[in-house]
């Protein structure tokens, strides 16, 4: 699969909520500038890797008793093994392997990840209900984070053959892919925006991509600062998650 690059200085910019926008041509920079924003971007990035090792490593060691009370909640409630894992897309289109706590009954659940959860999902189990509304069951990638699959912030880690109001979203979106240039993340611009839940709809399917490629060309380590404070923030208020 080819994966067209996005430059660090590409300028881009669209109205919250929707999905226009407008990315400008790299000949309008000097050499010399693109040079400085290409050093000050890998500063940046490194800044954002040691902070996603320092922090799911310290999260993984501070969340460890409740971790383990979900796996035992995991394992009382139904049969089946307590982690989920699914293939996903991964930084410049690799496949990776992400795990969740398991939410669904074994017997129903849809390993590919295209058959999205709607709410009241009859699939979901009761431990599984709480553990998606709290967004707990997505702690497991703080594994991901730490391996280096994942970041705690990027655009959000899709399903292979993932749909978008039926369509994939190859199809919907054929600059889907772009969102790809960076580590996938726990959280996401899209997702502070709150573009969340079910992408039944192109609009917002096309808006969450928007968000995406806004965040990959205008990242630096003070805006994951602001997404993660801002998902605190909203999780702490009442979570969101079916």
């Amino acid at each position: 699969m080819t994966m067209t690059s996005i430059h660090e200085n590409h300028a881009q910019s669209f109205p919250q909520g929707t999905a226009s926008y407008a990315v400008g041509s790299v000949a309008d920079y000097s050499g010399s500038s693109l040079s400085q924003g290409a050093t000050n971007r890998a500063l940046h990035l490194g800044l954002k890797r040691a902070m996603d090792i320092v922090v799911s490593l310290s999260a993984l060691i501070v969340l460890a008793p409740v971790l383990l009370l979900v796996c035992l909640a995991i394992k009382l409630d139904s049969r089946g093994p307590i982690f989920f894992s699914q293939e996903r897309w991964g930084r410049n289109c690799t496949k990776i392997r992400v795990l969740k706590f398991r939410s669904m009954r074994t017997d129903l659940c849809d390993v590919t990840g295209v058959a999205q959860t709607v709410k009241n999902d009859p699939r979901i189990t009761r431990v599984g209900a709480f553990l998606r509304k709290s967004n707990i069951d997505e702690l497991p990638q703080l594994i991901n984070v730490l391996k280096g699959d994942m970041s705690l912030v990027g655009p959000r880690c899709h399903a292979i053959g993932m749909l978008a109001a039926g369509i994939l979203y190859e199809d919907l979106c054929p600059n889907y892919h772009q969102r790809h240039a960076m580590r996938p993340g726990m959280t996401g611009m899209a997702q502070m925006r709150g573009l969340r839940g079910p992408t039944d709809r192109a609009s917002k399917a096309r808006a969450r991509v928007a968000s995406d490629l806004y965040y990959v060309n205008n990242f630096n380590i003070m805006l994951d600062i602001r997404i993660i404070l801002g998902t605190i923030r909203s999780e702490l208020s009442g979570g969101k998650g079916f």
